[in-house]
């Protein structure tokens, strides 16, 4: 992580008090992120605007992913075998990339404690990446 992180700071041209839909091709947990983290950007630090829904979305479909892969692993394990002996299973590259995406528009977005300890944000109300980590998500 290199470099000068650009301040998040509240913006009058922030979406706005009703929260948009989310996008139709949202998965179930791609949208219970959306639900619960686009009120906390849009109403209480006022740092979204629709120029960022897309990223947002990307955001919350990366979530989703997590989620998702997570699931199979619960029931499927790491490893399964393969015609040629044990192999890692695709999910577990899947689960790797969703949460690195995450992360990081977790950090675009405001949504990491250290963005939320940058100078612009400190003002906002508090919020992380609970879900991924709680089993808020349905991942228990």
């Amino acid at each position: 992580m290199r470099g000068h992180k650009a301040e998040i700071s509240p913006t009058w041209e922030a979406v706005g008090e009703d929260v948009p839909a989310a996008p139709d091709w949202l998965t179930d947990d791609a949208l219970a992120e959306w639900e619960r983290t686009l009120p906390i950007l849009m109403k209480e630090r006022r740092t979204l605007t629709l120029a960022d829904l897309a990223s947002f979305a990307n955001y919350c479909t990366a979530v989703g992913q997590v989620a998702e892969a997570a699931r199979i692993l619960k029931d499927g394990g790491l490893i399964f075998m393969g015609p040629s002996g044990p192999k890692r299973h695709p999910a577990v590259v899947i689960r790797s990339d969703g949460l690195t995406q995450a992360r990081q528009l977790a950090a675009e977005l405001g949504l990491t404690p250290a963005s939320r300890g940058r100078p612009g944000i400190r003002e906002g109300a508090d919020s992380d990446l609970g879900p991924l980590f709680s089993g808020g998500l349905g991942l228990d």
